[in-house]
Order: C-alpha cells, then structure tokens, then sequence
C-alpha cells in the first residue's frame, strides 16, 4: 500500500483494539507505580477501543477525516496516563494529515507530530517511557521518504529497540527488572499499522520479563476529566496548578478545543476545582493509586540516597555512582511534581536528599512535606554547595545503620568549609574593596574575601585560588574537593593540583568537572 485511505485507518483501529486486547493482562501486570498507570494496558485498550467506536459511527471520505475523527474519540475516551498519551499519538497523526497523499514522507512527518503533541501534553517527561521511545521513532524515522510501508516497519524496528533500553533509562523500572508498560502498548500500536499496511503479521513476541506486584492500600488518587471552553493560554497555569498537587500530569488537546486532564494527587476536590477555575469540567473519573511495594529491611534496598543539583555534567558524576539525580537548570528552581518524581525513583521507604544549593534545600524541604510523598521517609540534609554534597556522599555508608548514616552525612556537610571562584558581571563595593567586570572574586562561605583584577587568565585564577585554599586550610583540613565550573579554562584544574601539592603536600585532593555557570570554581575544605 503506498497510501493510506479511510479504509486502512479503520483497520488500523481495530487492529490497535485487537493487538492491545491480546496484551492487556501482560502489560498491566509490568506497571512499576510512579513510572505507569495501576492498568496500564487496560486503559490503552480503553481510549482505543473509543476510538475505534468513534470512527465506526461515521463513513469518512478520506484517511484525513478518519484520523481526525479517530483522534477526537481517542481524547474523548483517554483513561489513565498512558491513554492520554497515546490519544496524542493519534491526534499528532491527525495534525499532520492535511493532503490526500498519505505516504511514507507524510507518516515520517506524523510522527514527528505525534513526539511534539505528546510530549508537549506532559507536566515532566520522563526518560525511559513511552515518550523516550516515541521521540526515538520519530528521530529514528525524520526525513525518510521510502514508501509508506517501510516507513511503518521501520518505526516498529526501533520502537522495539528503544524499548529494550528503558530499563538501562528509568531506575525504577531496572530495579523491577521490566521494561515500561506504556512503551510497550506503543510497540503493539506501530506494530499494528505495520500488519496493515504490509499484510505481515503483526509481532507480538517482545520481552516483557513479568514483574506482578501486590496490591497495598491506596494513598493517592488518579483524577480525570474533560475540560471545556478553557482559554489555551490558560493551560500552562492549570498544568503548574496540578503539578503543585501531585505528579503525571497531563493537559491534553484533541484539536477541537476540548481537553483531557489527568493528575496523580492526593486531594481529588483540588484537582476538579483547578478545572472549574478556568472552564467546564464534565465526565470526570476517580479511581485509587496504589503504593509502590515497601522493600523490607534485609531483604533489598530499604533506602536511598538521591541529589537534586546545577550542572549537568556534575549530575552525570553522580549518575556514575548510581545515585538517582535530578538536573535542574543553572538558575532555576525544581517544581513540586519535579521532586516528587525524583523522590519516587528511589527504592525503599527512607530516602535522603542531598540538595546542592540553599534555593534547592528549600525546594526538596517543600516536597519531603508534601502529601504525595507521605508513603516515604524523606530526610533532607541542608547544604549550600554541590563540594558539600560531595562531602555527604563520601561518608555514605549504605551498612550503617539508616540514623547513623543521616547523621555522618549531615555532619560532613556541615563541616565543609566552602570557596568560590567568580568573575564579577559588573561594577560592585564588596567589603574588601571595589570590583569591576571582569575581576576574580574569591569567596569563603558567602563572603567576598579577595578580588584579583581582570583578565580571568589561567594564572591569575590559580593565584586566586589558592590564596582562597590556604586561608581555608589555615583552619586545618585533609581533603580538598575542585569542581570546575563551565566557564574554567581548561588547564586551570591540573594546574592548582600541581600547586596544591607544592604547598600543601599532606593535604589530599579530589577534582571534578562540574558545569557550574554561576562560578569558574567552586572548592570545599574537609
């Protein structure tokens, strides 16, 4: 088939109804509760097969008005997370159908629509779920103009190999030991349109690896509703509003001004009552979430550690060393639903959080208290750089007792003396004197201590340093900790090694990339 006509989108329906009906027990019993719904594969199922019934009801003339009316049932019948994903898959397809030439060039254009839609009605999108392996479809597939058919296989091929590599991309899903549920069902769907489209039959023989968990008492809620004659630049307020209540959250459109919205969230009447602040909710759903299930003491991980930082090359040392990190742009803030998904990536009912900045701490204090994550034991440990998150780790000892080892990294954090190096963006009178744009500026625990007028050269910022290191030291110390900003010149870090050494040769170092924008140097005393 070169083109697709109304035909082949019928058949296409009913094959996603089939395909999905087939896995539907498999699929839900793989959830891995924050990363899926608690039925994955029956509210895939669930926003198909109304789909599908949509279409039946009416005799399209073309395969542009079967999307479109596919899409708007797809919406319309959207259950769960990952069914209001996958009515974005359609309706992305449907967005991009605006020619009668449905071929292999146009499918490759629709995919890269369904990545856009889809993602776009998500709060957080994760890594290692059903999005991840969309967004590798559509890159996988951009710019191809082979015929439609293999077009369609192609993307199944490498849906199916993003799939495998989800458990490598989400924690959550690697401790379970499966692979995502809501991916899954996309492969079954893309798998479907390949059967119709070549005639081949459509594979359903990808691994699954079961992982059937048991049911615990409900602690949160799963809240869904339509909404209408909301205004579209009030969505990003009413996607922020859900967030601050919960996590999973989606807004999304069916392109007929209509929205489906979903959340995770622990007060059900805040949810509904986001919705009627801007417009109509109606055939609104409530079912109950379930805790993840507790790992016991002495049979598994019962705790983690886990780091919400600036820098994403620091955040990827600390993903080295298997800590669950949360990267959060140079500036900015995490939002609730942020923390709450990293406090949700960690096994065990006692998770510790290490937050490298002030702003951080208050953030990650915010989220320990929220009702989202009354199921934990959420301990956040004050630090006001990333050289005391550093410290906190070095000390951690997964043997120890949970108590004992909150405290020795606290007490490490707390006993890190903190230097900085920053190049100043503008005239400023600090108490030792006047900088100007473009001088180094050290500091010691917040506070300005030494300017070293511009260029910021790779000598001058050694100089700086170490006269920063030897006041700190002159406190006494035993390790030093580098983190090299983005902004260091690229000698700058072996350079005060090897004048660390000449001063101070009994004094042992420690130097990491960071990515840090705000300062060239960031040194911590212990």
């Amino acid at each position: 088939m070169r083109v697709l006509d109304a035909a082949a989108v019928s058949a296409w329906a009913k094959g996603c109804v089939h395909s999905l009906a087939s896995l539907r027990p498999a699929i839900d019993e793989i959830n891995v509760y924050p990363v899926a719904d608690s039925d994955t594969g029956s509210n895939m199922l669930f926003t198909m097969t109304g789909a599908a019934a949509e279409l039946g009801k009416t005799s399209p003339e073309n395969a542009a008005d079967a999307l479109k009316i596919l899409a708007r049932g797809a919406v319309a019948s959207a259950k769960g997370n990952s069914g209001v994903i996958l009515s974005q898959v359609v309706r992305g397809l449907a967005d991009a159908a605006d020619t009668d030439q449905l071929d292999g060039p146009w499918l490759a254009r629709a995919l890269g629509r369904a990545d856009e839609v889809a993602t776009g009605a998500v709060s957080r999108p994760v890594a290692g779920t059903i999005l991840t392996v969309l967004h590798a479809v559509a890159t996988a597939v951009r710019g191809d103009i082979e015929p439609l058919g293999e077009v369609a296989r192609k993307a199944a091929k490498e849906a199916a190999h993003a799939l495998e590599k989800t458990p490598e991309q989400l924690p959550a899903l690697a401790r379970a030991g499966v692979v995502d549920a809501g991916a899954r069902g996309l492969v079954a769907v893309l798998d479907a349109l390949v059967g119709v489209l070549t005639g081949a039959p459509i594979e359903q023989e990808h691994p699954l690896e079961v992982h059937a968990a048991p049911q615990t008492e409900a602690y949160a809620w799963e809240v869904m509703y339509l909404l209408d004659g909301v205004d579209e630049v009030s969505l990003p307020t009413l996607r922020k509003e859900l967030s601050g209540l919960g996590d999973s959250v989606t807004v999304a459109g069916d392109g007929s001004g209509s929205h489906a919205v979903h959340v995770h969230c622990a007060d059900i009447g805040a949810a509904i009552e986001a919705g009627l602040a801007l417009g109509r909710p109606r055939r609104i759903r409530v079912e109950p979430l379930l805790t993840p299930t507790p790992i016991e003491p002495g049979g598994g991980i019962d705790r983690t550690v886990v780091a919400v930082v600036h820098g994403g090359a620091l955040a990827e040392l600390l993903r080295a060393e298997s800590i669950p990190v949360l990267a959060v742009p140079e500036g900015g803030t995490p939002s609730v639903e942020d923390m709450i998904g990293l406090l949700n990536e960690a096994a065990g009912r006692h998770v510790t959080v290490l937050p490298g900045s002030v702003a951080l701490t208050a953030a990650a204090d915010t989220a320990a208290g929220h009702a989202m994550a009354a199921d934990r034991d959420v301990v956040v440990i004050p630090c006001a750089s990333p050289v005391q998150v550093m410290a906190a780790l070095a000390v951690h000892d997964a043997g120890r007792r949970t108590n004992d080892d909150v405290v020795a990294m606290a007490e490490a954090a707390a006993a890190t003396r903190r230097g900085e190096l920053r190049i100043a963006q503008e005239e400023s009178l600090t108490w030792v004197g006047r900088a100007q744009s473009g001088d180094v500026v050290g500091l010691v625990d917040d506070e300005v201590v030494l300017i070293e007028p511009a260029p910021a050269s790779e000598t001058n910022l050694v100089a700086a340093a170490m006269k920063v290191l030897n006041r700190m030291l002159a406190l006494g110390g035993e390790l030093v900790t580098v983190l090299s900003g983005a902004d260091a010149p690229p000698g700058v870090a072996e350079e005060l090694a090897e004048q660390l050494r000449v001063e101070h040769p009994e004094v042992e170092l420690a130097g990491y990339a960071s990515g840090q924008a705000d300062a060239v140097l960031l040194m911590g005393v212990e």
